[in-house]
C-alpha cells in the first residue's frame, strides 16, 4: 500500500548477509588497506548521486532511438551485445533497490568469498545467470522497466547519509569498508560506462563533459590503491597520474607503512610520472582499449609502478 514502509526480508531461506561475508573475507593482505581506513584521508568526498537522474534520462533517450538492427551490435564488453548491455543495467538497478531498500540479497555464492578473484567469478555467475534469464525480454520492455526502476534506484541510493557505512566495500578500490558516497560512486561509474558502451556500439554522442567525466575520472583513481599493492616501497614513494583535458585533474599515491594513499594533487619527487588525456583514461581503466595499447603522452619513472597503472582497473576484472 502507499505510505507503507516496504518490506524487508530476513528469515527468507535464501538470503545471506553479504555485507557481513565480504566485510571479512575481502579483508586480505593483496588489497593493502586496513579495516579502519574506508578511504584516503587527503580525498575529498566525490558526491554523484545528484548526478544519477539526469545519468538515467540520457540512457532512456538514448535506448529509445535505437532501430532494431541497434539492439544487436556488439559492444567493447566481449560477447556483449548492445541488448546485453541494457539487460544488465537492468539486473544492477533491480539488484541495488531490492538490497539497499528491502534488505534482500537473493542466493547466496555456491563457493565462499575468499578473495578478489572468487568475487569476481560470483560477479560473473550472476551476470551470466540474468543475461539468460532475461533472453526473452523484448528491448522495449527493457526500456519500460528500466523507467521503472532507474528513478527508485536513485532515490534510495540519495536518500542516505554520504558518510553511512556502504552496503558493500568497494573492491575494486582495495576498500575492505566504504562510506556510502563511495558506494554511490560505484554505482555511478557502472551506470556511465555501461552507457559509453552502447553508445559507442551505435556511435552515439559520448558523455565526456567534465560534468560526466570528472567524477568518473575522480572516483577511478582509488583503484590506484589495489594496482600499487603488491609493490612494496618505501614510506614516502610517491607516483603522479597527471589526465589532461577539460574533464581531468592531478592526483598522487604516497606509500605509508605497508600501503598506498591517493591524494588529489602534485607532489614532490615522484618516483614515476604519467601523463594520458582524460578521455583515454577511462577507455583503459574501464576495458574500453587493450592493455597494450600506447596511451601516455608522457611517462618518467620506476616501469614497474608505471606498467601497474597501465594495468589498474575500475571495475571488477
Amino acid at each position: 500500500m502507499e505510505g507503507e514502509e516496504p518490506a524487508h526480508f530476513p528469515n527468507i531461506q535464501c538470503r545471506t548477509d553479504l555485507r557481513q561475508q565480504f566485510a571479512l573475507t575481502l579483508w586480505y593482505p593483496a588489497f593493502a588497506v586496513r579495516p579502519s581506513s574506508c578511504v584516503d584521508a587527503t580525498m575529498s568526498v566525490i558526491h554523484t548521486a545528484s548526478l544519477l537522474p539526469a545519468l538515467h534520462d540520457a540512457l532512456l533517450a538514448l535506448l529509445r532511438t535505437l532501430t532494431p538492427a541497434d539492439w544487436s551490435r556488439p559492444t567493447v564488453a566481449p560477447s556483449w551485445c548492445v541488448r546485453d548491455v541494457v539487460a544488465h543495467l537492468l539486473d544492477v538497478q533491480l539488484r541495488r533497490v531490492s538490497q539497499q531498500r528491502d534488505g534482500f540479497s537473493g542466493p547466496a555464492p555456491e563457493q565462499a568469498i575468499v578473495d578478489h578473484a572468487s568475487l569476481v567469478a560470483w560477479l560473473d555467475t550472476l551476470n551470466a545467470r540474468w543475461l539468460r534469464g532475461s533472453a526473452c525480454i523484448s528491448p522495449p520492455l527493457l526500456i519500460d522497466l528500466l523507467a521503472m526502476v532507474g528513478p527508485q534506484c536513485a532515490t534510495v541510493l540519495g536518500a542516505i547519509d554520504p558518510d553511512a557505512p556502504a552496503l558493500y566495500p568497494v573492491a575494486w578500490a582495495g576498500q575492505s569498508t566504504s562510506p556510502h558516497w563511495m558506494d554511490v560512486g560505484r554505482e555511478y561509474t557502472e551506470l556511465w560506462h555501461h552507457q559509453q558502451q552502447i553508445r559507442m556500439a551505435v556511435g552515439a554522442p559520448l558523455l565526456e563533459e567534465p560534468r560526466w567525466l570528472h567524477p568518473v575520472l575522480a572516483l577511478s583513481v582509488l583503484a590506484l590503491r589495489r594496482a600499487l599493492a603488491p609493490h612494496a616501497r618505501d614510506v614516502g614513494t610517491r607516483v603522479v597520474v597527471q589526465l589532461t583535458g577539460e574533464a581531468g585533474g592531478l592526483w598522487h599515491a604516497e606509500r605509508v607503512r605497508e600501503a598506498w594513499i591517493v591524494g588529489v594533487g602534485d607532489a614532490p619527487a615522484p618516483v614515476a610520472r604519467v601523463v594520458l588525456p582524460a578521455t583515454t583514461a577511462w577507455r583503459l581503466w574501464f576495458n574500453a582499449i587493450p592493455r597494450e595499447a600506447d596511451v601516455f603522452d608522457q611517462t618518467d619513472g620506476d616501469p614497474l609502478l608505471i606498467d601497474a597503472i597501465r594495468g589498474m582497473r575500475s571495475v571488477m576484472v
